[in-house]
């Protein structure tokens, strides 16, 4: 199982020292990388690499995150990941936590699957950076020892979004691909991406003709091993944030509020929408039984697309402790006509937007 309190406060002992805190903004670029525990695999077969893509699908909706390149490798992965909210800390707990409990109960294992924190880098939009990244992680297969640059090809590298960017009708809904075309003159047409192949193929024979394909772009070094990736002025203002943060974190209370009062936030417009699709008041939810269908379908719908706690959820919609809440949601998503849930869910379902919500 994950380590539930891992980044969650910013500053956490590891050996005696203290670990920096997360910069979380609005609108913050980051590449995310996190390896297996003891370097051991996290994806033990494609169905697992299948899992893992359902539960980010999950956290975007859940965050409203998007995502711009990612890359599934075998013992780590690697995301090129924008927070339109300051959410960061709080969606990597749930997506790793929820994904580490999936595989261990699909592989029947015990223990940790990640080793200690992940990374975050901030990365300053524009200026190379950005693309640097995004090239990066579509590269990341060929980097590594062993690639047979004669036999394999990364367009049938599945568990990149770089077959994504080429092939519409394999794109998923959170990956967005306009901005790392943006940033190379291109757009998401026939023609930009037939540019952006080509650009692939370029960096890939640059790796080929290379005695060392890992090292084969100076840029990856900083990526690999810095703090941040950007010019002197955005480093500097990333060194503010984290000087903010850093007073923050005395205080607890006041480092995670913030976050933790948007996602309240959410959830009420979700509450609310809920109610609508369903002809109900607050008051009605007061006098409704606590297993009532109408109350797990808002429930659904709220733990669905925010990082509220269950017990956010059980105190706002009159549940009491319902401690079997995943079987109850899931046999509702499972529901036929006429069946118990069915028709509470089918009208909650209906109103929902899956991206850029809006209520």
């Amino acid at each position: 199982m994950m380590n539930w309190l891992d980044g969650k406060w910013g500053w956490e002992l590891d050996g005696g020292m203290p670990r920096k805190p997360r910069v979380e903004y609005a609108g913050a670029l980051y590449h995310v990388m996190s390896r297996g525990n003891r370097q051991q695999s996290i994806f033990l077969a494609d169905d697992d690499c299948t899992m893992f893509l359902s539960t980010l699908e999950e956290a975007c909706g859940r965050t409203g995150w998007q995502v711009h390149a990612y890359v599934l490798m075998g013992n780590h992965f690697h995301l090129l990941l924008e927070t339109p909210e300051p959410n960061l800390v709080a969606g990597m707990s749930w997506l790793q936590g929820t994904y580490a409990m999936r595989f261990n109960v699909k592989n029947r294992l015990r223990g940790h699957l990640f080793q200690g924190r992940y990374k975050a880098l901030p990365v300053e939009p524009g200026m190379g950076y950005f693309q640097a990244v995004a090239t990066y992680i579509h590269l990341n297969p060929v980097r590594v020892q062993g690639w047979d640059f004669q036999k394999q090809s990364l367009l049938n590298f599945e568990w990149s979004s770089y077959p994504s960017y080429l092939a519409v009708s394999k794109r998923p809904e959170w990956l967005v691909v306009e901005r790392v075309l943006g940033e190379l003159g291109l757009s998401d047409t026939t023609a930009g991406r037939r540019k952006y192949k080509e650009y692939i193929q370029r960096r890939v024979q640059t790796a080929r003709r290379s005695d060392q394909p890992w090292e084969s772009d100076e840029a990856w070094d900083a990526i690999r091993r810095g703090w941040c990736l950007g010019g002197k002025d955005f480093q500097r203002e990333i060194a503010g944030r984290l000087d903010g943060v850093g007073e923050q974190t005395k205080h607890r209370s006041l480092r995670r509020r913030p976050v933790i009062a948007h996602d309240e936030i959410r959830a009420e417009h979700l509450v609310a929408a809920g109610l609508k699709a369903l002809k109900l008041s607050d008051t009605d939810l007061e006098e409704m039984l606590k297993n009532s269908p109408e109350k797990y379908a808002l429930a659904w719908l709220v733990r669905k697309y925010t990082c509220v706690t269950n017990g956010w959820i059980w105190e706002r919609l009159h549940m009491g402790k319902a401690t079997n809440m995943s079987y109850m949601l899931n046999k509702m998503e499972d529901s036929k006509p006429g069946r118990w849930g069915h028709a509470a869910f089918g009208k909650v379902k209906s109103h929902y937007h899956p991206i850029g919500m809006s209520f």
